[in-house]
């Protein structure tokens, strides 16, 4: 049972982390090379947040969503 858990361990440690193992040493090299990954994440996050407000205008101007005022049953 213990081997499955340093199986576990192994995978993790020597495959899994190494990506992120580079990017440690990468960034004692190069800080500007080393942020690049996290600077596109940002971008697609903006990008996804501009389309998401864009899709919200569209439905608002086409008067498409229900605006009606309810209130729950219990009240």
């Amino acid at each position: 049972m213990k081997d499955f858990f340093y199986a576990i361990q192994d995978l993790f440690v020597n495959v899994l982390f190494q990506p992120l193992d580079a990017l440690r040493a990468l960034e004692l090299k190069n800080w500007f090379a080393a942020s690049t990954i996290s600077w596109i994440f940002i971008l697609i996050g903006m990008g996804f947040f501009v389309y998401w407000m864009l899709q919200l205008k569209k439905f608002s101007d086409n008067n498409e969503e229900d605006k009606s005022i309810s209130s729950h049953s219990f009240l």
